[in-house]
């Protein structure tokens, strides 16, 4: 009876510590507990962008990246990575911080804690916890209400590439840089994501926008990015930037190659503002520099896709090099390529009607989330109108795309193309579609 009483206790202490041990892991800011759940595919696509930033000493962000793929890559089932990764997450942070601990390790040390306690090992998740609680007793945020800097700069670098609130984002960036104004990368990554976030939005915040990134440019003048994205906002303004434009580009070319480095930025400010010949050249040059790199080999396959797109006719030959490029961009990136696939339906739509179909037909019987399927939807529509004459069926795919529940461009192109056929009244579909949107719900 005693052996089965002590048991008993011994059983309620276990659960117990469980539950403390549990209820601590769940108060951590980290990785673990940030509500960091999107699908498989959107797990995918963020593991190549972050392998596309590249790991040069030099990269600024380089712990969060690697705290980020140790996420994900535990995210697939893939344990051993993931605390491969988040090892070199901390090794990072030490050597750009050049000190052994910091507040920046924090959430480096809450990842671990979470891996080994899902790994089982709860002596190991324990000493992190203790780990994390001695660096917020040394490195104390300003008040109970708030953060640490450096956890406020990284949660806001990590949400942001999970389509987070800008807003949220930018508050925990400028909370972080008003802490910590030294940290001039915070600025810049807040001043950079709204810039992109505006970009096509009407909303009177044109002159501060523009103000703030031209302070934060002469902050941070190093940042390349930033300067590509000053550079394309000062031109929409309708300042002629041709010249500068070419010299920015020569600088990015110098620079290693990264997804972060402008690369993709500066070809965009060509394509409208200089020449996509232009645009084709650069990717070109680029991709001679370094034939390997297959981020580089995404940017040449977009500005050729560009240049099919406005030639009329395309000759042959361009559009060959445009197809090889993109079937050989699909290889590398294997685990997310409907946008490349997609493209490459409609350079076959310039010269291969059946080739382009069939595409198409693989692309809408396959398994896509709901953005993906709506900008697939208003793809086919514009295809099937302009390649095929086929407006009735064009239509019903329009409706198909704006009846997702998914604020985009395509869906707003979808909607504004029904309106006009509803305006207009000679289409036979016209009755239905005035139904159609009069009955569609906003997102």
């Amino acid at each position: 009876m005693m052996y089965s009483n002590t048991a008993v206790q011994s059983d309620l202490c276990a659960a117990q510590s469980q539950t403390t041990l549990l209820s601590k892991l769940e108060a951590l800011q980290c990785h673990f507990t940030w509500g960091l759940d999107p699908s498989k595919t959107n797990f995918l696509r963020l593991r190549d962008m972050l392998v596309d930033i590249g790991t040069e000493e030099g990269t600024r962000w380089l712990g969060h990246i690697y705290n980020l793929r140790g996420f994900i890559q535990y995210k697939l089932g893939l344990t051993e990575d993931a605390q491969n990764f988040f090892n070199k997450a901390a090794e990072a942070f030490r050597q750009m911080r050049k000190a052994d601990d910091g507040p920046w390790l924090a959430v480096n040390y809450g990842n671990l804690a979470w891996l080994h306690h899902h790994l089982g090992d709860q002596a190991e998740s324990e000493a992190y916890l203790s780990k994390v609680e001695v660096l917020m007793k040394k490195y104390p945020s300003p008040s109970q209400d708030e953060l640490h800097a450096e956890i406020y700069a990284e949660k806001a670098w990590t949400l942001v590439k999970f389509s987070a609130d800008i807003e949220l984002v930018s508050d925990y960036l400028q909370k972080a840089f008003r802490m910590q104004p030294d940290m001039v990368e915070w600025n810049t990554c807040d001043i950079i994501g709204i810039s992109g976030f505006y970009e096509d939005c009407d909303t009177g915040m044109e002159a501060d926008i523009l103000e703030k990134m031209r302070v934060a440019n002469e902050q941070d003048p190093e940042n390349l990015l930033l300067a590509v994205y000053y550079l394309k906002r000062r031109a929409k303004k309708g300042e002629r930037v041709e010249d500068e434009a070419r010299e920015l580009a020569e600088k990015v070319l110098r620079n290693p190659v990264s997804s972060f480095n402008g690369m993709k930025a500066i070809l965009w400010v060509y394509r409208y503002y200089v020449s996509i010949d232009e645009a084709v050249d650069l990717a070109e040059k680029a991709l001679e520099q370094h034939p390997d790199v297959r981020y580089l080999k995404r940017c040449a396959a977009l500005t050729l896709k560009w240049k099919v797109f406005h030639s009329s006719p395309p000759k042959q030959s361009m559009v060959d090099r445009a197809i090889s490029l993109h079937e050989e961009v699909i290889s590398l990136y294997p685990d997310c390529s409907f946008v490349t696939k997609k493209d490459l339906a409609s350079i076959y739509a310039k010269s291969n009607h059946t080739k382009a179909e069939q595409m198409y037909q693989e692309l809408l019987k396959s398994d896509l989330g709901p953005a993906d399927k709506q900008q697939l939807y208003n793809t086919y529509a514009k295809y099937l109108n302009y390649d095929r004459q086929d407006q009735n069926k064009s239509l019903k795919y329009h409706m198909k795309a704006a009846a997702i529940p998914h604020q985009s461009y395509f869906r707003g192109n979808s909607i504004e193309v029904l309106r006009k056929i509803k305006n207009t009244r000679w289409n036979p579909m016209w009755t239905e579609i005035q139904e159609f949107l009069e009955n569609l719900q906003e997102p």
